[in-house]
């Protein structure tokens, strides 16, 4: 059966998922990439890259879950880039390169159209216009009996917890406080959504959290 999941988003201990004031020399907003210290040595992470290497315990275990039965993703605009207001051309293609790390249909959350975007691997970026509603229903289509992945930003898993949508998070609580940013927690009552902790990981550098709804 097709889940919706949010997998692997990582997290601060104030529940911070991003840095302030995102650009292209911090994709990730400031100090946002020490959110990630406990992904970057595992070998998921450097097989990415197309490097050798790297750690195989549970760290490892959860970034590599995080890709199973994935048929489809969906991300804000922010998580496509640093690009605001109308496109100005087409040469904007996203942080990864030619070959992005999805290799399944993408739905970019935005309030501009663009045509489609195909990359190397099996990704294609479809840019979505009337909603994030719409976005999820092309997104099950697309990933037929596969999970659709919520890929971020904070943002954006707001707007489908917020609105029931969201069966499973996996969130992985990076041992560092932010401060600032993108706050996932504030505001919502996750309780009272019907979420509840369904497992806890303990990985090298890292916590991993289960928060299923019920």
């Amino acid at each position: 059966m097709s889940r919706v999941r949010v997998a692997a988003f990582s997290l601060s201990l104030d529940g911070f998922g991003a840095g302030p004031r995102q650009d292209l020399q911090n994709p990730l907003g400031i100090r946002g990439g020490e959110l990630h210290q406990w992904f970057f040595p595992t070998e998921a992470f450097r097989k990415m890259q197309r490097q050798t290497g790297g750690s195989q315990g549970p760290d490892n275990d959860v970034a590599l879950q995080s890709f199973e039965n994935i048929g489809s993703w969906i991300l804000g605009r922010n998580m496509f880039g640093p690009i605001r207001g109308p496109w100005q051309d087409d040469s904007w293609k996203g942080w990864w390169g030619t070959n992005p790390p999805y290799h399944v249909p993408v739905f970019v959350l935005t309030h501009h159209s663009r045509p489609p975007l195909e990359m190397e691997g099996g990704t294609t970026f479809h840019f979505v216009t009337d909603g994030h509603e719409s976005a999820l229903k092309q997104a099950k289509a697309a990933a037929k009996e596969k999970d659709v992945r919520i890929g971020g930003g904070v943002a954006t898993i707001r707007q489908y917890v917020e609105d029931g949508l969201v069966d499973e998070l996996q969130l992985s609580l990076s041992p560092v406080l932010l401060g600032e940013g993108e706050n996932l927690f504030a505001g919502i009552n996750f309780a009272k959504l019907g979420y509840a902790t369904a497992k806890i990981i303990a990985g090298e550098n890292a916590t991993h959290v289960v928060i299923k709804k019920s």
